[in-house]
């Protein structure tokens, strides 16, 4: 399910820009068979819960739950300000155009990240925090079998601490929480059919 990132920086996605300078991390990918004409990303989103997916899978669900510990223990995971965006946001970066015809609300907060983009075929989110400023960009295309959804992570270090972070938890990420997060995608995509 780990893909190269090839693929999916040839798609004409709004991530590419606005992105251009966030170093990509990794990029995931999903065949989804049948689903028929006319799916989005609001389809695939409504897919992906990371509670159903702590529910029923418990080393995702210890590792959240560990991960949510150490941040509160640090104060790594503070707050951003009320009122809006934290001022490192990109979602400052978007056009009026753009924002406006977002399909979900930009500023939207959903678990630790909060939404920046969401048309038919593309979703941005970010999340900062003091490890780091991290982007989750899903898409969504068309394929003779179905669609094809590919899931890339970037990664803006915010400080001395976000290398070391990001070693800590890569194999976590890779080999336990997006894997389960994709089985349970492409289990709940079937049982949708």
């Amino acid at each position: 399910m780990r893909a190269s990132p090839r693929e999916y920086e040839a798609l004409d996605l709004r991530a590419h820009s606005l992105l251009a300078h966030v170093p990509l991390h990794d990029v995931w990918s999903l065949d989804l068979s049948g689903g028929g004409p006319g799916r989005t990303l609001l389809d695939v989103r409504a897919l992906l819960d990371a509670e159903e997916v702590a529910r029923t899978n418990p080393a995702v669900r210890f590792l959240f739950g560990l991960r949510g510990a150490i941040g509160r223990i640090f104060g790594w995971d503070h707050a951003e300000p009320s009122g809006g965006a934290a001022p490192a946001s990109y979602l400052h970066r978007l056009s009026r155009e753009e924002r406006a015809g977002s399909l979900v609300p930009p500023g939207v907060r959903e678990g630790p990240f909060t939404v920046l983009l969401v048309t038919e075929r593309e979703s941005i989110s970010e999340t900062i925090n003091a490890t780091v400023h991290a982007f989750s960009v899903f898409a969504l295309v068309e394929i003779p079998t179905g669609y094809r959804f590919h899931w890339a992570i970037y990664v803006q270090p915010v400080s001395w601490l976000t290398p070391w972070y990001m070693r800590a938890i890569d194999p976590f990420r890779r080999f336990i929480v997006y894997p389960a997060v994709l089985r349970s995608l492409r289990r709940r995509w079937s049982g949708r059919l």
